[in-house]
């Protein structure tokens, strides 16, 4: 086993780590703070996956941005809201747990007979790409591309999306700052 192979099982764990207590953690800052480090190794096994960009971008937006207003939401949000939070039953299978439960192994069954069912070796989109030298490389620069097209085909469409996140904060600063009627 290498120290690629090694590195990744570690990030592996610490995702599945970190998000395991980020569902059952009942402290919803310490929950925050361990989807940073979710997110995080996340964007560490996007690097290994040899997508640079989604993982530059899971960085950038998530955790600089998605973080921090869930951050500012915790900490604008009234202590009354906060604390009818802590009124929820908490037992491992009660009754509002348990829909999510069944879902979740549900889901985790049929993943676990999809993958072994696949030869991703045989794949059809993988043997034409592999006899057309269709394949990235590590040494491939593919963040330069996306940024050539962003700043020239979707422009617009990048900067409709901008718009829209400027609406969205705006909205959420507005939410925040009502005071309650008496």
């Amino acid at each position: 086993m290498g120290i690629e192979q090694v590195i990744f099982y570690v990030l592996a764990f610490i995702a599945l780590a970190s998000g395991a207590y980020v569902v059952l953690s009942r402290h919803l800052v310490r929950s925050v703070f361990m989807f940073f480090v979710t997110l995080f190794s996340v964007a560490g096994l996007y690097v290994f996956a040899l997508a640079d960009f989604v993982a530059l971008t899971q960085v950038v937006i998530y955790v600089g941005g998605v973080l921090v207003l869930l951050l500012f939401a915790f900490l604008l949000s009234s202590k009354e809201s906060l604390e009818g939070m802590e009124k929820i039953p908490s037992g491992l299978l009660s009754a509002n747990r348990l829909p999510a439960a069944l879902i979740a192994i549900a889901f985790m069954f049929l993943l676990g007979y999809v993958l072994f069912q696949i030869d991703f070796e045989n794949l059809d989109w993988i043997t034409s790409a592999k006899a057309n030298g269709n394949m990235i490389l590590v040494s491939d620069n593919t963040i330069r591309n996306i940024g050539i097209n962003l700043m020239s085909k979707y422009l617009l469409p990048l900067e409709m999306i901008s718009i829209l996140l400027m609406m969205v904060l705006v909205g959420a600063a507005n939410i925040a700052r009502r005071q309650p009627k008496v």
